[in-house]
């Protein structure tokens, strides 16, 4: 399968290989399955059961100044919902770092030697989670810059189908 060609293409890094929320309509559950066998690992089913902070979400809510307080309401509203943040510079990296309660930080589209700095500055404090532009020729290098988890939507909306045929015969009573 294709989640099978992206966890051998990783290699022994020790990054996840993960799926994205990005499904067929009607088909998340069966998409997902096919994920977990293929020896990937479930990110998000939906919206219920993990906050995902995208960098929009930041400009619109005026930066890092109210996200402490957001992440600190989340977590008394809903105890052991994880809060991942979006980061798309080294920058943004560093001051996510300062943010209590934020379990993992998203690279996303950053360069190999960014994502190693990420790591290294962040090691111990946060997981990171390396995502976009992220194909076969590349999941190798960018699970070796340290990164926790690779995500890849196309896992789910991309992956090509099996081809499979049925056929019955008769069977005489």
């Amino acid at each position: 399968t294709l989640t099978r060609q992206f966890v051998e293409a990783a290699g022994p890094n020790g990054a996840k290989i993960l799926d994205t929320r990005k499904t067929t309509p009607g088909l998340r559950k069966f998409e997902k399955a096919a994920v977990a066998a293929g020896g990937g690992t479930n990110h998000r089913f939906g919206l219920f059961d993990m906050v995902l902070v995208k960098d929009n979400h930041l400009l619109a809510r005026d930066g890092l100044a109210r996200l402490s307080a957001a992440i600190e309401r989340i977590h008394q509203e809903h105890p052991g919902l994880r809060i991942e943040v979006e980061a798309d510079n080294l920058d943004q990296v560093r001051a996510l770092l300062e943010v209590p309660g934020i379990e993992v930080i998203l690279l996303d589209n950053m360069r190999g030697t960014q994502m190693r700095e990420a790591v290294a500055i962040g090691k111990g404090k946060v997981k990171f989670e390396a995502s976009g532009g992220i194909n076969l020729r590349n999941v190798r290098q960018v699970a070796a810059t340290g990164v926790d988890f690779v995500s890849i939507g196309a896992l789910t909306h991309s992956a090509p189908a099996v081809d499979f045929s049925l056929e019955l015969t008769h069977v005489a009573p």
